[in-house]
């Protein structure tokens, strides 16, 4: 069990509950390397060509780099107008940017990341019901499994741009990004990408 330190305060009460908000950062690949494997597995199985899987593989990894940048932007860094507004706030994120040094409250606990999935995982199916037959509903398991394999991606960069030393050109200009996010008032509302820069150039925000 994840305790408390001074370096990684409680968020509940409840030992058991504030427990389960810390989580090292190997639990990521340990839980979502299968569920991707599982997923090409899946497609491949049912008849889908490698060139098209790669696509579809493909544009869900790009799919899930918009959903990290609009989940940041809004979802994240939201204080609702109520009494619990910002407790709210500062149990999603805020806790992260006053502790950004806690690196068990670094990568998102698996029992949220994958309640998180499974929303996603019903509206793909919705969606597949609703564009067939127009659509071959086997396009899900591929891109799903970007979906799963960009958010692998984003939580072990964004472990790596505060623990790690990254030395090549990109892991320096990503990492230079997040930090000015974190730490320079001037981009508080700026610089909402993690794993890419892109959306941030795209909507204003870089």
């Amino acid at each position: 069990m994840w305790r408390a330190t001074p370096e990684s305060p409680k968020l509940f009460e409840s030992d058991v509950l504030d427990a389960g908000t810390r989580v090292p950062w190997f639990a990521v690949p340990a839980v979502h390397v299968p569920l991707v494997l599982a997923l090409v597995g899946w497609s491949w199985s049912s008849g889908v060509s490698a060139g098209l899987l790669a696509l579809q593989v493909a544009l869900g990894w790009v799919a899930w780099t918009l959903l990290e940048y609009w989940l940041h932007r809004t979802v994240f860094h939201w204080v609702p107008a109520a009494s619990w507004g910002p407790r709210f706030h500062f149990i999603v994120h805020g806790v992260h940017h006053d502790w950004f040094r806690d690196h068990l409250r670094l990568v998102m606990p698996p029992w949220v990341s994958l309640g998180l999935a499974a929303v996603v995982w019903t509206l793909l199916w919705l969606a597949s019901v609703a564009l067939e037959p127009a659509l071959d509903p086997r396009w899900t398991y591929g891109f799903f499994a970007g979906i799963v394999f960009g958010y692998l991606v984003y939580d072990l960069t964004h472990y790596y741009l505060h623990h790690g030393k990254p030395r090549t050109r990109v892991g320096l200009a990503l990492r230079a990004h997040h930090n000015k996010h974190h730490h320079n008032k001037q981009y508080q509302d700026k610089k909402f990408g993690v794993s890419t820069t892109l959306w941030d150039h795209v909507f204003g925000t870089y």
